[in-house]
């Protein structure tokens, strides 16, 4: 669950930082390294020096240009990961509708960063949203979800395989979904939000509970490039 109070953004990212290179430190290359800096097709890595420069968000070790992988937005379009970006800043998180807490946390703070820059540079930004649920969340399911966030948020599902593929590129991690013993669905899944720059790679990843102000420092420096 999202933190409130307490030590700052930066704060939290380092105390969760070991916890989650220990598990991403599980994930085995999926890929040999690309050109100018950048992995193809591996997985992301947290740098263990913590805070990228300039910004707050966590530097990935080494930046990742995501491969292009087609999925389903919630009107039954496909969508294509990153080339659809269209030269924006893609903030994208992995979750599921019936998560019943750092989801809903995580895209609400995304929500509330996003209100806060100005209409130019939100213009240049835009909020993805994968499903970690394929089978249960369907295009409306998603998209009546992140509505009571922000109408302007992406939802993407589509095969599981196809998902699965995306997100272990992005260094994210889930499990297939289980019951719980009160009937709901339970998606343990990784819950960190990849900053993807308006060329396509990405650079800066942010924890869980990273402060809504933390986000709204980084978002102009991101569309200007720096990391």
């Amino acid at each position: 669950m999202t933190t409130r109070g307490g030590p700052s953004g930066r704060g939290r990212a380092a105390v969760l930082l070991g916890c989650l290179v220990a598990l991403l430190g599980l994930l085995a290359a999926c890929g040999p390294a690309g050109g100018s800096g950048s992995t193809a097709g591996g997985p992301v890595h947290l740098d263990d020096v913590g805070g990228a420069t300039g910004v707050r968000g966590v530097r990935l070790d080494p930046p990742v240009r995501l491969p292009g992988v087609t999925l389903t937005d919630t009107t039954g379009r496909p969508w294509t990961l990153p080339a659809a970006a269209d030269g924006r800043l893609t903030l994208l998180f992995f979750g599921y509708s019936s998560c019943p807490d750092v989801c809903p946390t995580t895209v609400a703070d995304l929500a509330a960063a996003v209100g806060l820059l100005t209409p130019a540079q939100r213009a240049r930004v835009r909020v993805v949203v994968a499903t970690t649920d394929p089978a249960r969340d369907t295009g409306p399911v998603l998209r009546h979800w992140l509505d009571q966030f922000d109408r302007s948020f992406v939802g993407l599902t589509g095969p599981a395989t196809a998902v699965t593929r995306l997100a272990d590129t992005a260094g994210v991690t889930f499990s297939t979904p289980t019951p719980a013993a009160d009937g709901t669905i339970v998606v343990p899944h990784g819950s960190q939000v990849t900053a993807i720059g308006p060329d396509g790679v990405a650079r800066v990843g942010y924890l869980a509970g990273t402060a809504v102000a933390d986000y709204a420092h980084d978002i102009p420096l991101l569309l200007a490039g720096e990391s």
